[in-house]
């Protein structure tokens, strides 16, 4: 199996910024029933650790009544848009021409399109009609890390494969204000719309970081914790039990777990990469990998920044990483529908 390396990261947001004190303001217009009956539910926007978010509509679209098939319309018009961005600005930073990708791969759960998205957009970014494409719907905030430890497996059967792959993630398209339950709350405080892009080639010596292990673990028992339900107006999102304390839990000996099937101990850790899912939950993975509390500091910057973009966002952080020149091992982490905990290691390429 030939190695891979990442030869390039992008990111990419949609125009519209949303302050967080403007959504908070307006929450208790938009579902007073609830807030009525849960007035101290108000706080969750003020403990998220988000100042602002970008979206793919103003404010002022959220509130409004949108049914299933407007929502996908508005999806499928804003996710080619980012996807086209995100894609060239990856290709461009690797220095790699469209016609050298050999597979596509697509990793999106906040919306639907078939034909996907990479097939609608391979002969606008030049793609050749014989690139593998690889769609993949169902990954919420895991689908960074296990796109990444997707293509990597994949580029690496065979030396010399070219592998984009564009994770785009559309949450704010899942607002409800139709009912009124307290994940609905905390959905509006959190979720943020964003993409980013990575290219791999396997057997390339030269890049941004190589590839040295992926590992994952489903938890029995756990569907419950997070997903969507669907119904004739759109995504409905499930946050059944506290991530949080979940976290806390079970994720420091999944950690040693995990690191060990990428042959990679504990202490050669340089850095952990872990996705922010929101203020307690960066919180709590300090307490669980035993950090110093700030360690994950560019987690919380990103948080604070742009939200909660599901997928897309450990790539934003991995992005500001990548451009401390950081040596050493990387170890990047994510939990996801499922439940289940993904992990990739890297080698920074400079070390």
């Amino acid at each position: 199996m030939a190695g891979v390396s990442i030869l390039s990261l992008a990111t990419a947001t949609p125009p519209h910024v949303i302050e967080q004190r403007d959504v908070m303001a307006v929450a208790p217009k938009a579902l007073p029933e609830f807030f009525r009956q849960f007035p101290a539910m108000i706080e969750v926007f003020g403990n998220a650790g988000i100042e602002r978010r970008r979206a793919v509509r103003p404010l002022e679209w959220y509130l409004e009544p949108h049914d299933w098939r407007e929502r996908s319309e508005v999806y499928l018009e804003e996710a080619l848009k980012l996807y086209e961005r995100v894609a060239r600005d990856a290709m461009d930073r690797a220095g790699v021409n469209p016609e050298e990708i050999d597979i596509a791969i697509t990793i999106s759960s906040s919306g639907v399109a078939t034909p996907s998205l990479e097939a609608r957009i391979m002969e606008t970014l030049g793609l050749r009609p014989e690139t593998r494409r690889v769609p993949i719907f169902g990954l919420g905030c895991a689908g960074g890390v296990t796109g990444l430890s997707i293509a990597s497996k994949l580029a690496s059967a065979e030396p010399g494969t070219t592998v984009l792959v564009v994770v785009i993630e559309l949450c704010t398209l899942a607002l409800r204000t139709d009912r009124d339950i307290k994940e609905d709350v905390v959905s509006a405080a959190l979720f943020a719309d964003g993409a980013a892009a990575l290219v791999l080639r396997s057997g390339e010596s030269e890049g941004l970081a190589h590839v040295n292990g992926s590992a994952e673990h489903t938890w029995p028992k756990t569907l419950d914790i997070m997903g969507w339900t669907f119904d004739p107006i759109g995504f409905g999102v499930v946050l059944a039990r506290s991530v949080p304390m979940f976290v806390e839990r079970r994720m420091p000996e999944m950690t040693k777990t995990l690191l060990a099937r990428c042959n990679v101990a504990l202490h050669d850790v340089a850095r952990f990469v872990c996705h922010p899912g929101g203020g307690k939950v960066v919180d709590a993975l300090e307490n669980a990998l035993s950090l110093q509390r700030g360690s994950l500091d560019h987690e919380r910057a990103v948080l604070r920044e742009y939200g909660n973009m599901s997928a897309p966002t450990i790539l934003f952080a991995l992005e500001r990483i990548f451009a401390e020149k950081r040596r050493g091992v990387l170890a990047l982490s994510a939990l996801g529908p499922g439940f289940t905990a993904t992990m990739v290691t890297l080698e920074a390429a400079n070390a």
